[in-house]
C-alpha cells in the first residue's frame, strides 16, 4: 500500500479553501474512484489523468486507486484538481520524488497529451497560498495572473513532464516572484474633450466622480448620454493596489482576467437591457458573481434604463445600499462585494422626443406614464443626480471642439476634492453615515430654509434629503469650502427637481 498527500485549492465564492488531495494505492481489482463531494467535471478527471499519464510515458498503476478530496463537505468543481491528482498518483507509485511536495500547492487542468491548461479563480488561490507560505505551481496560462499577488512564489509549467522533471531534480522550473504592475500605459482612450457642449451634464458628471454619487441622464436620442457615461472612468482616480486586487479577484472567479494595461482603471460594465436578474447579481448552482460585482470599485452603466425588466431593476436596490450581494443556494452560500457607482440613461418617453419643438413626439400621457413607471420610486430615490441632457443647437454642435475641457484637467480637480473628503472621513461623501452627515453637513439659516422649501415642493423622502446634503458636501469640497452654503444647497437641489415629475 502507498499513500501520497498533495495540496490544492478549491473555489467558494471569492475564497479559495485548502483542499488536501489524498491518493491511496492498494491491492485488489484495478479501479479508480474519487470521493469528497466531486461534481461531474471532477469525476471526469479520471479519464483525463489516465490519458495524460500514459501519453507522458508514465506507468498507470494497475491497482485500486482511491482519491480523497478533503474536506469532504466542500463541493469540488472544475478541472482544477487534475494536476494534483496526477502528481499524487505518481508520488504514491514512486515515479516522482515526494520529499518536497508539502511545500507546494497545485492547480491545473490536464489535456490527454499531458499539456497543462489554465483554470478560473487563480488569483484568490494565489492569495491564499501566499498566506500559507507555500509555493504555487500552475499552468503557464495562469502565471501572469498569479504573480499579481505580492510576495507570491509562482512556478509556471506547460506540461506534466516539466512538473515531474522539477520534482525529480532533472530540470528545475524557474520561479516567478509576485509583484503588482507598476504603471498603466494609455489604458483609457476616451476623453471628455470629445463631447461638445453639454456643460451642465459635464458638471454633474464631475460632481458624481468627486463624491461617488449615482447619476441618471434623461434626454432625447443622440444628445450624448451614453457618450458622457462612457467617459466617467477617464475622470475617476486610479484604483489603489488593494482595490485593484479585489476587482481582479472577482474577475478571476468569473473566468476572466483584467488586462494588465488597465489594472488600476476602474471597471466599466454596461450590460444589455435584455440581461436577467441572475446576470446582474450573480447566481448559478455554484454561485458566481454578476455584473454588479464585476463593476466593484467601478461603474455599472445601464443604458435605456426603462427597457430593463422591472423585476431585474429591483434587485439593484439592496446592493446600492449595502455594497454587497449574498447568493444562497442549496449547497453553498456566497457573498460578493458590490461597491459600484450606478450610472443610467433613459429617454423622456417611449419615442424619445417628448418636449421638443419639432413635434415628432406623439406619445400619449398614459404611454409616458407607463414608460416612466417601469422605474420604481425606491430605485429612483437611490439615484443622487437626475440630469436633463437637451439637444444642442446647430451652432454649438459645429463650434470649436478644442475649447472643450480635457479629462486630464477635470481629473486633477476630482482628485483634489476627493482628497478633502478622504482626509475628513476616510471615505467619500456618498458613503457618509447619518451621524456623519449631522457633523459634516451642518446648514446655516438660509440653507436650512432652502431645504425646507425643497422638501415641501418636491415631496422629498428622508433618503433624498440626505442625498442632497451629501451632494452639497461634495460641491463644497469642489469649491474648497469648509462649510456648506446656500449656493451649494441650491445646486444640489437642482439635480433633484425631477423627483415629483418621475
Amino acid at each position: 500500500m502507498a499513500l501520497a498527500v498533495v495540496y490544492s485549492r478549491g473555489k467558494l465564492g471569492l475564497d479559495a479553501p485548502l483542499v488536501t488531495v489524498e491518493v491511496h494505492l492498494s491491492n485488489g481489482l484495478p479501479s479508480f474512484s474519487i470521493v469528497g463531494l466531486p461534481e461531474m467535471a471532477v469525476k471526469e478527471s479520471k479519464d483525463r489523468v489516465r490519458g495524460a499519464l500514459l501519453n507522458s510515458r508514465f506507468d498507470f498503476p494497475l491497482k485500486r486507486i482511491t482519491v480523497n478530496l478533503a474536506p469532504a463537505d466542500l463541493p469540488k468543481e472544475g478541472g482544477r484538481f487534475d494536476l494534483p491528482i496526477a502528481i499524487g498518483i505518481l508520488a504514491a507509485s514512486q515515479q516522482i520524488r515526494s520529499d518536497s511536495l508539502e511545500e507546494y500547492e497545485f492547480l491545473g487542468e490536464l489535456s490527454l497529451s499531458g499539456t497543462l491548461r489554465g483554470v478560473s479563480g487563480i488569483l484568490p488561490a494565489s492569495i491564499a497560498t501566499t498566506k500559507s507560505k507555500r509555493r504555487l505551481l500552475v499552468a503557464t496560462a495562469n502565471s501572469e495572473e498569479a504573480v499579481l499577488v505580492s510576495k507570491a512564489q509562482i512556478y509556471p509549467a506547460s506540461h506534466l513532464l516539466d512538473v515531474c522533471a522539477h520534482f525529480n531534480q532533472k530540470a528545475s522550473i524557474a520561479p516567478l516572484n509576485g509583484a503588482l504592475p507598476e504603471t498603466d500605459s494609455g489604458a483609457i482612450r476616451l476623453n471628455l474633450a470629445d463631447v461638445t457642449g453639454q456643460t451642465h451634464a459635464k458638471r454633474a458628471l464631475e460632481i458624481a466622480a468627486s463624491g461617488l454619487h449615482n447619476l441618471l441622464f434623461i434626454g432625447p436620442p443622440g444628445t450624448g448620454k451614453s457618450m458622457l457615461a462612457a467617459r466617467l472612468p477617464s475622470i475617476t482616480p486610479p484604483l489603489t493596489d488593494q482595490q485593484a486586487l479585489e476587482t481582479a479577484a472577482i474577475w478571476s472567479v468569473s473566468g476572466m482576467q483584467r488586462p494588465l494595461e488597465s489594472w488600476r482603471v476602474p471597471p466599466f460594465r454596461s450590460p444589455h437591457h435584455t440581461a436577467s436578474a441572475p446576470a446582474l447579481v450573480g447566481g448559478g448552482s455554484v454561485p458566481k458573481p454578476g455584473e454588479i460585482s464585476l463593476a466593484h470599485n467601478g461603474v455599472l452603466f445601464l443604458d435605456e434604463l426603462p427597457e430593463f425588466d422591472r423585476k431585474v431593476l429591483e434587485v439593484l436596490r439592496e446592493p446600492l445600499e449595502t455594497g454587497h450581494i449574498s447568493i444562497a443556494r442549496a449547497t453553498a452560500r456566497s457573498e460578493f462585494p458590490a461597491h459600484f457607482q450606478f450610472i443610467a440613461a433613459m429617454n423622456p418617453c417611449p419615442c424619445g422626443y417628448l418636449g421638443e419643438d419639432s413635434g415628432r413626439c406623439h406619445c400619449t400621457s398614459a404611454q409616458v406614464l407607463r414608460y416612466r413607471s417601469r422605474i420604481s420610486g425606491p430605485l429612483f430615490d437611490r439615484i443622487d443626480l437626475h440630469v436633463e441632457v437637451s439637444r444642442l443647437p446647430q451652432a454649438e454642435m459645429t463650434g470649436d471642439s478644442t475649447a472643450n475641457e480635457a479629462s486630464e484637467t477635470i481629473l486633477k480637480r476630482v482628485i483634489t476634492s476627493r482628497q478633502r473628503a478622504l482626509t475628513r472621513r476616510n471615505h467619500l461623501n456618498a458613503l457618509l453615515t447619518p451621524s456623519e452627515i449631522k457633523l459634516d453637513c451642518t446648514l446655516d439659516a438660509t440653507s436650512n430654509q432652502l431645504m425646507e422649501q425643497a422638501v415641501d415642493k418636491l415631496g422629498l423622502s428622508h433618503r433624498a434629503f440626505h442625498r442632497i446634503l451629501k451632494m452639497a458636501r461634495t460641491i463644497a469640497d469642489m469649491d474648497a469650502q469648509e462649510s456648506i452654503n446656500a449656493t451649494h444647497i441650491s445646486e444640489a437641489i437642482s439635480y433633484r427637481r425631477l423627483d415629483r415629475q418621475y
